[in-house]
This record gives structure tokens, C-alpha cells and sequence, in this order.
């Protein structure tokens, strides 16, 4: 792995990480369905709008277009989705540990699904990790934390995992800007339609929420999901999959700093737990990538 894709991998993950906070700040002023839908709408297009100007082509590869609609859905619609619904009752913090625990989601669902041989360490990177997310859970639950949030959280995460499975047909055949932008649209029309039927649109629209707003639009909408593909690209998703070990750390330290969420020592040991769980099953993969 090179200085650019550990460069991009950081990045990444600082991005990725700092989006849960942003999310926090918007849905106290807004309907997280309708405001998700018009921030894909609104990245959509300027993603779009790159991608031609960059001369990328609207002819996706097969493969492209049907990650394109999975990515979109799984991720845009399902997974920001909710965890912005979620973060209307849950902090920051917590979903951003719950949705970090998706590399190790990865792990569980190819050997129990997939039929896929565990490696000494990858299984102790999995009983680790998880036993990290069951510890914080456990002080967060004795706390009063809001299990309907908690759930949406977990369900987010799984569809992470999905989208992140679909990932290696995406980053192959170019165009990496348009799919980013057409995916954008996917989420936006889901969101639409869910908001019509669930919420009632009324928005604050202050300089706070604007800022997050404007934010999480152009930094993990589209700079952190192009950066994600050209990792991959670059390095393959293995290895890119194994800057997700950072994410408890950025998205916890984000949080306190900007929301002033509280961190108890479990939760401190608990995300160390984590990411020492998640670098173990990654680099476990690794081991056994040819090279």
C-alpha cells in the first residue's frame, strides 16, 4: 500500500467518520427523510455535472449499473436513511460505533452465509470486536439510551454491508464520478416518497443547519463515497476495508468535540476494543489475498 492510498484511506475515514455529527446537527432542524432526499438530489446533480465535465459517460458496465442501484439503495436510502431518523433519539457517537461494526458485519455474514473459512485470527478479531460493540451497549442501555434508535441503527449497518459487498463492480470500468452522482438519485427518490408518506415537512433552516447541511453534501456525499471508490480501485476493498478501524476513534472524538457528547471509560474502552477487533479481521483477509 502506497503514501496516496494511505493518504486517501485517512481521509476517508476522518470524512466518513465526521458525518454522524453533521447528520446530528441537521435532523434538529429537519425531517430526516425529506432533507436526505434533497441532499441527494442536490449532490446528485453536481455529481453528475462532474462527471461530464470530466468526459465520463452515461453507458455503465452491467455490473456498474446494478451496484449503482444497490449502492444507492443499501446505502443512500437504507443506511443514511435511518441512521438520520435514528440520530433524531440516539447521539452521534453511538451510531457512528454501531455503524462502524460493519467490517466485522462483513466477516459474520460471509461465514455464516457464504460458507467461508475463519482464520484463528480473523475469529478472534470478530469475537473481540463484537464483544467491544456488546460492552458499549450494555453501559449505553443501563443508561436509558433509546432502543427504537438503537434498532434503525443496526438495520442501517446491515445494509451498509450489503452495499459494501457490491462495491467491486463499481470501482471497475471508469466512470467513477457519474456513478457516484447516479446513486445519489436511487436515495433521493426512496427518500421522497417515504417522506411523503411519514413526515410533515417543516424545516429551520438556520446557519448551523445549513453549514452541517452544505457539509455533509459535498464532504461525505461526494467527496468521501469518490474517495471510497478509487481506494477500492486503487488497492482493492480488502485492504481499503481495513481504514474502517479508524472510524470508532474519528467518530467518537468528532462528536465530543463538536456536540459535547459525553464519553464514559467503557465507551473509551469499548472503541478501542472495537477498532483492535475490526484491524484483526482485515488484516486476517489480507493474509490470505494473493498478491
Amino acid at each position: 500500500m502506497d503514501l496516496r492510498a494511505i493518504g486517501m484511506g485517512l481521509l476517508f475515514a476522518l470524512i466518513w467518520s465526521s458525518a454522524f455529527t453533521s447528520a446530528r446537527i441537521i435532523v434538529a432542524d429537519a425531517p430526516p427523510f425529506a432533507i436526505s432526499a434533497i441532499r441527494f438530489t442536490i449532490a446528485g446533480i453536481i455529481g453528475v455535472a462532474i462527471a461530464r465535465a470530466l468526459g465520463q459517460s452515461w453507458h455503465l458496465t452491467r455490473d456498474q449499473w446494478r451496484a449503482t442501484l444497490v449502492f444507492g439503495l443499501c446505502q443512500n436510502a437504507i443506511y443514511l436513511g435511518l441512521n438520520f431518523l435514528a440520530m433524531t433519539t440516539v447521539e452521534a457517537s453511538l451510531a457512528s460505533i454501531i455503524a462502524s461494526s460493519m467490517p466485522l458485519m462483513v466477516a459474520l455474514a460471509g461465514w455464516v452465509v457464504l460458507k467461508e473459512k475463519l482464520s484463528r485470527l480473523a475469529t478472534f478479531g470478530l469475537v473481540l470486536g463484537f464483544g467491544g460493540v456488546i460492552l458499549i451497549m450494555g453501559t449505553r442501555i443501563g443508561a436509558g439510551v433509546d432502543m427504537f434508535g438503537v434498532i434503525l441503527c443496526v438495520i442501517a449497518a446491515a445494509a451498509l454491508t450489503i452495499a459494501t459487498l457490491v462495491m467491486r463492480g463499481a470501482s471497475s470500468g471508469g466512470n467513477m464520478m457519474m456513478v457516484v452522482g447516479l446513486q445519489m438519485f436511487v436515495g433521493a427518490g426512496v427518500l421522497f416518497v417515504a417522506s411523503l408518506i411519514f413526515e410533515t415537512w417543516e424545516f429551520n433552516w438556520n446557519p448551523r443547519m445549513l453549514t452541517a447541511f452544505t457539509y455533509t453534501i459535498f464532504a461525505p456525499g461526494l467527496l468521501a463515497t469518490w474517495i471510497w471508490f478509487a481506494l477500492v480501485a486503487r488497492i482493492g476493498a480488502v485492504r481499503a476495508a481495513t481504514f474502517h478501524f479508524l472510524n470508532p476513534f474519528f467518530g467518537v472524538a468528532i462528536a465530543a468535540a463538536l456536540l459535547g457528547e459525553a464519553l464514559g471509560l467503557m465507551d473509551i474502552i469499548g472503541v478501542v476494543i472495537i477498532s483492535a477487533g475490526i484491524l484483526a479481521v482485515q488484516l486476517s483477509k489480507q493474509s490470505h489475498t494473493p498478491k
